[in-house]
């Protein structure tokens, strides 16, 4: 597993697309997909974020020296999936002229930090400020999403009968 810097060392090429494609709104916007008590898939839509390797951090938190995938997961039957089982996969938003897409699999971990969590907060509330989106409550779980393998498609456009995919894992 590796984190979003270690992708982005890697392959700044397919980390730039895919911040792109997640943020192609201004804001993070994919579908999660999580793994039921059952086995089977549960698929929503959510905000992840990305934690900027050069955000501003406040005095003594050092916690993050690199860039990380991060989502705020409500109360319900995908924030249960995580804690019991923390496989997902995450998908990016159609676009509105083109099939490019951003998918990513991997582990979810969940994150109790208040220092972390109160920064994400902030990132998420200034992120969607236009709209005035409240701090996530408590009960909102935070979880950062490690990687396993990183998808990116690129087309011409709807309908492309020749797309572009290519795969990343960790080395």
């Amino acid at each position: 597993m590796a984190n979003w810097s270690e992708f982005n060392r890697s392959r700044p090429d397919l980390a730039d697309a895919g911040r792109a494609l997640l943020y192609q709104v201004g804001v993070g916007l994919g579908f999660l997909a999580t793994v039921r008590g059952d086995g089977g898939p549960r698929l929503h839509p959510i905000c992840p974020l990305l934690f900027p390797e050069n955000a501003a951090r406040p005095g003594s938190l050092e916690w993050v020296a690199s860039e990380e995938l991060y989502a705020f997961i409500v109360p319900g039957p995908k924030q249960v999936d995580l804690h019991r089982d923390g496989r997902y996969s995450l998908h990016s938003f159609p676009c509105d002229d083109n099939e490019d897409a951003f998918y990513c699999t991997g582990r979810a971990h969940n994150v109790a930090d208040a220092g972390i969590r109160q920064v994400l907060s902030d990132l998420f509330v200034a992120e969607r400020s236009t709209i005035g989106v409240p701090a996530p409550e408590a009960n909102t779980h935070l979880f950062r999403l490690s990687l396993d393998r990183v998808l990116i498609t690129r087309t011409n456009g709807h309908g492309d009968h020749t797309p572009q995919h290519t795969v990343w894992r960790p080395s």
